[in-house]
């Protein structure tokens, strides 16, 4: 088992349930989802956001539930479709945050070690991810510094 940079366990979550169509309260016509979600991306949030959105909110009062269900594709297909996908995948984005605030944080307080620490795990985690999506969602030549995160999270 990959217990990736910590020594607890996982913890047991709860799974969604499991369905094969959307709920007869959320009759919405997938078109309209897919508006709804290239419209949210283009306001700048990411496909979790654009989930959370949907389902709090909804489309024309309606909330969705589930868009795969409601459309039968993901919110990263739907945007890819409408070439409205962000430049950088979305945990990787994540990452890169998290490791430019940390960096920030040891410039302030060079003695942190547990954030030192915490700085060092965080870019290994990048590194890892990088290496996954370098040729596919990023360019072939494609390497982290922190310099290029801070400049693309801009």
């Amino acid at each position: 088992m990959a217990r990736m940079h910590t020594r607890r366990r996982g913890s047991s979550d709860s799974d969604k349930p499991v369905a094969d169509e959307p709920p007869e309260w959320s009759d919405v016509d997938a078109d309209a989802v897919e508006e709804r979600v290239v419209e949210l991306a283009e306001q700048g949030l990411s496909p979790s956001e654009i989930g959370l959105k949907l389902r709090d909110e909804g489309v024309q009062g309606t909330p969705v539930p589930d868009v795969t269900l409601a459309t039968d594709k993901k919110v990263t297909e739907i945007l890819e479709e409408h070439d409205a996908e962000p430049d950088l995948p979305e945990d990787l984005r994540n990452l890169m945050e998290r490791a430019v605030r940390l960096r920030g944080h040891m410039e302030d307080n060079p003695n942190d070690h547990q954030n030192k620490r915490a700085l060092q795990n965080t870019e290994s985690k990048i590194r890892r991810l990088v290496d996954y999506y370098r040729g596919d969602e990023l360019d072939a030549e494609f390497t982290y510094s922190y310099d290029e995160a801070a400049e693309l999270l801009e």
